[in-house]
């Protein structure tokens, strides 16, 4: 073996071969938060769900492993799925929902802050939109109810210009 000296692919665009500008959701973005505030209103049976928020339109770099929450999910073995309603893309084409596209099954029944994007790990958290009107990430609990006036509070931060 050797000692070897590599780049990611966004150094070497940038410093190395030149190849290209990097786009601003990968270099020099603005990080926004993009913060929510849901307390259940009446008990809702599993598969219930809450939009958090609406992403803007255009190309966002939604950073879920540096966002966080705290849920307070009371039923026990509650776990909560985090993704993103149906959308247009930026050419137009319709691209379907994925309701647990961020995290799948996040263990909730302990009330406590959460960190996203354990569905995004060949990402390193991170998850790229690209659309014509803003994406709405929305929060479900797939296997169990939910109580009334369980909560979930927190920021997504993201990408953009």
């Amino acid at each position: 073996m050797a000692i070897t000296t590599q780049y990611s692919t966004e150094y070497d665009q940038a410093n190395v071969s030149k190849s290209g500008n990097l786009e601003t959701h990968e270099m020099a973005g603005r990080v926004r938060c993009a913060f929510f505030t849901s307390a259940q209103d009446g008990a809702g049976d599993a598969g219930s769900s809450v939009a958090l928020v609406k992403l803007p339109a255009g190309k966002v770099r939604l950073l879920a492993a540096q966002s966080k929450a705290y849920v307070n999910w009371t039923t026990s073995s509650a776990t909560l799925d985090l993704g993103w309603d149906a959308y247009e893309d930026i050419n137009g084409t319709a691209v379907a929902a994925d309701s647990n596209g961020i995290d799948d099954g996040l263990a909730v029944d302990t009330a406590g802050y959460q960190t996203f994007g354990a569905a995004l790990t060949a990402t390193g958290g991170t998850k790229v939109f690209e659309s014509k009107g803003g994406v709405v990430i929305r929060a479900t609990s797939a296997d169990t109810a939910i109580a009334d006036g369980d909560d979930l509070v927190g920021c997504l931060l993201y990408v953009v210009d």
